[in-house]
């Protein structure tokens, strides 16, 4: 399968997601730059509400999806304190809202340091975590009631970074399979007035940066040559990957 100039249409997209895009939306509008039945996948999901950075394979290069994942992921954001939701970011349904302890950011950046390490939780309800072949956020959805799916957290640092109540902003690098709307919760839990993401965005997986990313709305309005020149670029810098990959 060739594009542009006889370049082949393989390699890998890192795309910089907007905000209220499914990652699963950003995979079918790059498709359609792509001559029909090329395939175009991504190694994993980012919530709507978050932006930053969707690794997208295409053609051949989607077989490698299953060992391009497991990588570590850092991320920044905030996370709105006082209030839970249903779906643990500010695009659920209300469940509480308690009044804030009188906090500084040094209590803060305390609290965070001291959720270093390994933490079992259990997955978000609206979560992507599938039990008997539905995701969960099926079964949440529905009105069903939610299976609860044990999982670790690997947190390897947690750096709140400012605080203006009732939004503390942060910077984390944690394991792949961390639920960050978990960690928001379980830190408004310690604090005693619960806590939901209101804005969250990544900036690496793995080796990969947002730094080297473009908008999906710039990725879609380059000519297939250039496209075709990006994809061709970037295979070296997969294979290296592979190679660094425990």
């Amino acid at each position: 399968m060739t594009g542009a100039g006889g370049l082949p249409v393989a390699g890998m997209l890192l795309i910089d997601k907007p905000a209220e895009w499914t990652s699963h939306d950003c995979v079918a509008a790059l498709r359609k730059c792509f001559p029909r039945d090329t395939k175009v996948g991504h190694t994993g999901t980012l919530d709507p509400l978050a932006t930053g950075l969707l690794v997208a394979l295409v053609g051949p290069c989607t077989k490698l999806q299953a060992r391009l994942q497991g990588m570590d992921k850092v991320y920044s954001g905030t996370i709105r304190l006082g209030v839970k939701t249903d779906t643990g970011d500010i695009t659920g349904k209300t469940l509480e809202e308690k009044p804030i302890p009188a906090l500084d950011l040094a209590r803060l950046k305390a609290e965070c340091a001291a959720l270093v390490g390994t933490l079992e939780s259990s997955a978000p309800a609206y979560s992507a975590v599938k039990h008997q072949g539905r995701p969960l956020y099926e079964y949440a959805r529905k009105g069903l009631e939610v299976p609860v799916k044990p999982r670790s957290s690997v947190v390897h640092s947690w750096e709140a970074l400012s605080w203006s109540a009732p939004e503390l902003s942060h910077r984390l690098h944690c394991a792949s399979g961390t639920y960050v709307r978990t960690l928001a919760e379980v830190l408004g839990d310690k604090l005693g007035c619960g806590g939901t993401v209101s804005t969250l965005r990544r900036e690496s997986v793995g080796p990969f940066l947002l730094a080297d990313a473009l908008p999906l709305a710039e990725l879609r309005a380059l000519p297939p040559a250039a496209l075709a020149l990006r994809l061709a670029a970037s295979l070296p810098v997969l294979e290296k990957a592979l190679k660094d990959k425990p």
